[in-house]
């Protein structure tokens, strides 16, 4: 018998070999069921080896083969590179890649009744009913149309006895119906014709390309990029298209464009798919007739049969990396995905991440610059709003310059936006008796009153409670207070200040999912929201055509602590939320309210200097070997008790290899030093370019006896600092 190593999705070091039966048709990629221990799991084959590797061995033998492609060579090696690249288990990665419960079978089926156009030779006034019914909803089951007509089924088979109705057998998951490349998109501007020219010569011409396509907020990016996607259909009509998007609630705002320019909807693939939504657009992925999916960063680890082009937008976005499981960059990943699919690869955004820039000037990345918004449309004017001398009345947090501004913009009958990147109504609640701060149960987290809801919400564990009535510590009633503004008490502000106008919040509490979300948006893209407040959810992807106005309440919230990166997040994020204002006609102004107008970041948003700013960024890091310059990586140890973790970092740091221009920083507390009752310690590491950090990590991590008690992480090019 020919043998078959076996990769289990759960974090296994290597495949293990098992015997392959007579009969059974099994190649490298195939889908198996396989014993493991007392159990059968779903696996991967990672390649089949001759007979002989068998010799003098009993192997347990694969037990069934799924009707479903073969995972691709590319995807197979993709897998590998990943492990490789972040220190994980190949069979956790790949654990990454069968998310979807049922998908590996073929799609359960159902009874549908459909009109014959035949009429029955009794008919009754509850028959009657059925048959409308059937016309309604043609086709569906039986209880659907009963359930429609306020009858019974029986009455909808006794239609289908009498050959009014006919009885067909259909899949329950659909096929998605195929996009169209043929179509005609907008007229494009020279600028973006220009770039959409270079991308489709680039399809044409095939093999791995990666692109930077470096566009203002408002430029057209997503214009031009659909060009390159109806390249990649019309060239070859087996070829899948990847986007990837930052944030699940912009797959809901980009799915009408897509399904506009390409005549059918994109398959969708993010958390907030039910089961049976998953095991459809897996299913579809996995046998090559989804050919445009749109999804968040795990869209990356979808077994694509023929995948040729993938589109990484807001490519700087923070919430590409993942930091629990597998920790990864989707990014970074997405480039080599690429490269190992031969295919072409654009990042997108109107503020690059200083890596991406420093690909794009070195020539690892084609850079094509989108400069200007198209029409008569412009960039929003910036307003630096000094803090220290526009001063809000105690108690408040919108200063006298921008109430004004807010109100003169509602008497002309124009939205604003007012931008907060903190959910609920205050990040602190204290005790006014005895100054207790209200941390989440076993978490060095404060909590976070949510007033409309009545809870204090702990943002890092989940952990919600009542807002109880006296303090837990000192038993003072009415002694608790919540410090410092959520966009909750923003908007409380904005309905004093303006009474008359129609004020919303918009961010992840208030937009739970598709529908809510959609609504939002909707609303204020008819007009129908006058003030508008959010979080970082409505910084990206969105173009509200009256909207002139952005207040940002606190521009310095993110300057604070050790990240190396908050400068360029706190430009990028800014510049984002700033882009919303003056995307149709009328021209719009950004207000940021900082008490830093100084800082460069500031200055680069006043003066539209991206460019000196990211230069002030890259010196600085230079100076002190930082990313893209060096190589970081960390090594986050976690354990029940702050005894058992320092002494299981001491041993690990007296395991670090020598490597040379390596240093070793730590072992320290991390800033977040508890969480879920488990004290937590980092060590950074911080290399030359050019080392091969993972094999470093992988070295060291080999040397290391983890403790029952203990967990350990390991996070390259770190993003957090938490």
């Amino acid at each position: 018998m020919p043998v078959a190593r076996i990769l289990f999705p759960i974090a296994l070091p290597e495949p293990f070999d098992y015997a392959v039966p007579d009969g059974m048709d099994v190649v490298a990629g195939s889908y198996v069921m396989a014993p493991l221990g007392k159990t059968v799991r779903n696996a991967v084959v990672w390649e089949v080896v001759g007979d002989e590797v068998g010799e003098g061995r009993t192997l347990k033998a694969v037990e069934h083969v799924y009707d479903t492609p073969p995972m691709s060579a590319a995807m197979r090696k993709f897998i590998d590179f990943t492990a490789r690249y972040t220190v994980a288990a190949p069979g956790a990665v790949l654990a990454m890649a069968l998310r979807a419960r049922g998908g590996l079978q073929p799609s359960p089926r159902e009874t549908v009744y459909t009109l014959t156009g035949q009429t029955p030779d009794r008919m009754t006034e509850a028959r009657a009913r059925a048959l409308d019914a059937a016309q309604a909803l043609c086709p569906a089951s039986a209880s659907a149309i009963a359930q429609e007509a306020g009858t019974s089924s029986a009455v909808v088979t006794g239609l289908a006895k009498a050959g009014a109705l006919e009885v067909k057998r259909v899949d329950i998951d659909a096929v998605f119906a195929p996009p169209n490349g043929e179509q005609a998109g907008k007229t494009l501007t020279d600028e973006q014709a220009l770039a959409a020219d270079t991308l489709v010569k680039s399809v044409e011409a095939g093999g791995f390309a990666p692109f930077l396509l470096d566009g203002v907020t408002g430029s057209g990016k997503t214009e031009v990029y659909f060009e390159a996607i109806a390249a990649t259909l019309r060239k070859d009509p087996d070829a899948q298209i990847l986007i990837l998007l930052p944030e699940i609630a912009l797959t809901q705002a980009v799915l009408a464009r897509f399904t506009e320019r390409f005549g059918a909807p994109p398959t969708p693939w993010h958390s907030g798919l039910s089961q049976k939504e998953r095991r459809r657009s897996w299913r579809e992925a996995a046998h090559g007739r989804a050919r445009i999916i749109i999804g968040a960063r795990s869209a990356l680890f979808l077994p694509y049969q023929k995948l040729g082009l993938i589109i990484v937008d807001e490519e700087h976005d923070g919430s590409y990396k993942q930091e629990d499981g597998v920790v990864y960059h989707a990014r970074d990943l997405a480039v080599m995905r690429a490269k190992l699919e031969a295919a072409m690869v654009i990042l997108a955004s109107a503020t690059p991440a200083l890596e991406t820039v420093a690909n794009g000037e070195s020539g690892r990345y084609s850079v094509l610059k989108l400069s200007a918004r198209p029409g008569a449309a412009r960039l929003p004017d910036i307003e630096l709003v000094d803090l220290k001398r526009d001063t809000p009345e105690r108690g408040k947090w919108l200063s006298p310059t921008l109430a004004e501004a807010m109100a003169d913009r509602l008497a002309r009958g124009e939205q604003s936006l007012l931008f907060l990147n903190r959910r609920g109504y205050a990040p602190l609640v204290i005790c006014k008796s005895c100054g207790e701060r209200l941390k989440s149960p076993g978490t060095d987290s404060w909590l976070t009153e949510h007033r409309y809801t009545g809870r204090l919400v702990c943002h890092v564990t989940g952990y919600s409670m009542a807002r109880p009535d006296k303090c837990p510590l000192c038993g003072a009633a009415d002694s608790l207070m919540g410090v410092g503004p959520g966009v909750e008490r923003v908007a409380e502000e904005a309905r004093v200040l303006l009474p008359d106008a129609r004020i919303e919040i918009f961010s992840s509490d208030t937009a739970r999912g598709g529908e809510a979300t959609r609504g939002i948006v909707e609303r204020m893209e008819a007009g129908e929201i006058d003030i508008l407040v959010g979080t970082q959810i409505v910084a990206k992807g969105h173009n509200f055509p009256k909207l002139t106005l952005v207040g940002v309440i606190d521009a310095d919230t993110g300057m604070k602590g050790g990240d190396l990166r908050a400068g360029e997040r706190t430009y990028q994020l800014l510049s984002q939320v700033a882009g919303r204002a003056g995307r149709a006609d009328d021209p719009g102004t950004a207000m940021i309210q900082t008490f830093a107008p100084e800082s460069p970041a500031m200055q680069a948003l006043l003066l539209g200097d991206r460019d000196g700013f990211l230069a002030i960024e890259r010196e600085n890091r230079a100076m002190v070997g930082m990313p893209p310059f060096g190589r970081l990586a960390a090594l986050i140890l976690s354990a029940p008790s702050p005894e058992a973790v320092d002494t299981f970092a001491q041993e690990i740091a007296a395991l670090a290899p020598h490597g040379e221009g390596i240093d070793v920083f730590g072992p320290a507390p991390a800033p977040l030093s508890v969480v879920r009752g488990r004290h937590r310690r980092r060590f950074l590491i911080q290399a030359p370019r050019n080392t091969d950090l993972s094999a470093y990590m992988a070295s060291w991590r080999k040397l290391m006896k983890v403790p029952s008690n203990a967990r350990i992480s390991v996070d390259i090019d770190p993003y957090s600092f938490v």
